[in-house]
């Protein structure tokens, strides 16, 4: 029997200023590999990170982590946060929110 790991694309964005879906677009952009052509938008995001086959760096890893600070558009009640949170659903993906200090 192989003992396969699973390995993780670990994406830290403490300290930066996420305040819109498009700072959070930018920021993931290229640690993540997304292409110019990508959406911008979470269903494009839940493409990704879900069903896959958009971004090759993603594609490489069995799990991708998120850490953000809790501010911004990570504020608590945020609309786009909850849409966006929404698409880390399932076993492949993790957004990790984090007390800023």
């Amino acid at each position: 029997m192989v003992d396969k790991s699973e390995t993780e694309l670990v994406v830290d964005l403490r300290g930066l200023p996420i305040e819109s879906l498009g700072d959070f677009w930018d920021a993931v952009a290229d640690p993540c590999g997304l292409p110019e052509w990508f959406g911008r938008n979470t269903e494009a995001w839940r493409d990704t990170i879900q069903v896959r086959g958009i971004s090759e760096v993603i594609d490489s890893h069995d799990v991708l982590v998120v850490h953000v600070d809790k501010r911004g558009i990570f504020a608590a009640g945020n609309q786009q946060a909850r849409e966006l949170r929404r698409c880390f659903a399932g076993r492949d993906s993790r957004l990790v929110v984090h007390e800023p200090t």
